[in-house]
Parts: structure tokens; sequence; C-alpha cells
């Protein structure tokens, strides 16, 4: 069996080092149980040395010229060759722990799907509650963060890959697509909880509460109509780092 870990990364340098380091020393769980595996980053047209750092860490490089994650994360996936798909965000720290538990899922034979409980990299109570309320509800609908999704390769593309209609939320809605996918085959959606994804809080830090909270405003009062431009979703697109 073979494993392609895909990471879409936009103006990464200042962290990437350090997540591939993460993602390569996780990615030992799969060598040491005989499966092959590959690290794709997806350079989505970084003006800084995103891409030169990912090829000094090793890693398989593609350019997607338009900045939108659901383009750097298909585009990753087309040039993929396992049969299971990995994203993780680039600022992210899985670990073997949880490469274990991926690897028990697919070996399992079940699951068709599925993703990751987080906490953040900083120790903060809002935090705190911000990352228990979405674990709650990510289990509980099972919704992948997009910080950390697993996916049978042949079920992804069943599902059309990630809409490249939305800048945000893409994830959820691919796991809705692949829900019904699952239902179908008779298949399951896991959410694995017993070691979380670390992940940055960097928007928290760049961002006030007010701005995320006059988003989430017109995000609902516009009906998600915010979700379709990257001006709107100026937190994942406006470069700060």
């Amino acid at each position: 069996m073979r494993v392609s870990v895909i990471v879409p990364a936009f103006n990464e340098a200042q962290g990437l080092a350090a997540s591939l380091g993460s993602i390569r020393h996780a990615m030992g769980v799969l060598d040491a149980a005989g499966w092959s595996s590959e690290l794709i980053v997806c350079d989505n047209n970084s003006t800084d040395r995103t891409a030169a750092i990912a090829r000094e860490e090793g890693a398989q490089v593609v350019f997607e010229p338009v900045n939108q994650i659901s383009r750097a994360r298909n585009t990753g996936a087309a040039r993929a060759t396992g049969g299971w798909l990995i994203f993780v965000d680039a600022d992210s720290h899985p670990s073997r722990g949880l490469l274990a538990d991926v690897l028990r899922a697919l070996q399992d034979g079940r699951c068709i799907a599925g993703g990751s409980t987080i906490c953040f990299d900083a120790p903060d109570r809002v935090l705190a509650f911000v990352g228990w309320s979405w674990n709650t509800i990510s289990r509980r609908m099972r919704w992948a963060a997009g910080s950390f999704m697993f996916c049978e390769a042949a079920a992804f593309r069943e599902a059309g890959g990630f809409s490249q209609e939305l800048y945000a939320t893409e994830e959820i809605d691919l796991f809705r697509r692949l829900k019904r996918i699952a239902r179908r085959r008779g298949r399951t959606i896991e959410i694995l909880r017993h070691h979380p994804l670390l992940t940055s809080a960097r928007k928290m830090r760049l961002y006030t509460w007010r701005e995320a909270l006059r988003f989430i405003r017109r995000t609902v009062v516009g009906r998600g109509r915010t979700l379709r431009s990257a001006q709107e979703c100026f937190s994942w697109y406006d470069g700060r780092r």
C-alpha cells in the first residue's frame, strides 16, 4: 500500500522546515509497517522560499498559480500516486501516534476517510474552548478539520476533490460528499481523538476577535457568499504570517 502526504503551502518559509520535519518523523510509522509513502508540497504561488525549503527537506514540489487552498490541495492530489491521501496544513505537526492511529484505521478496511481532533500551540483558555467546540462538532458531524484529513484516493476522485468555488470551509463541503459515498459503500468516516493534531494558533495572534466576529456575521447574513471570495476570506489569503 502507498500513502501520499500532501501539504499546501503559501508563503510558509518561516515554519515549513519544522512542519515537514514533524511530518517526516511521523511518516516513519508507515515505513515501519512496510507501507511506501511520498511527501508532496504544493507551492501555492509563494513569493518567499517556500518551494526551495520544501525541496531542501526532500519533498516533491508542484506549483499551483492560483491562490486558493482548494486548488493547491487538488493540484497536490493530482500528482499523488498513493492509494490513500493525507492532507496536512503547512503550520501543523502530526505526531507518530496520530499516524499510527491513521494506519490502524486504514488497515481495518472499513474506513474510507477521516481526520483528527486538534489542539493549538498556544496555552490560552479561549483557544482551548474554541478547539473543544470544534472537536465536538467534528466528531458528531464526522467533518475533518482542514489541517489534517485522510481519504481513499478513489473516493476523493469520485467525490470530485475540493470545491474550487470555495475559499474556506472546503473541507466540510468535501466531507459532506464523502459521507454520502461512505453510506453507499457501507464504509465509515473516522475522526481520531487519541493523539490530537498540534496546529498553529497564528490566526488568533494575527487577527483580532472583532475581525473574526465580523467575518462570521457577514458569512451568516450573506448565507455563505463570503466563502466564495478570497477577499472576504482575508485571514486565509492576505499573506500575513
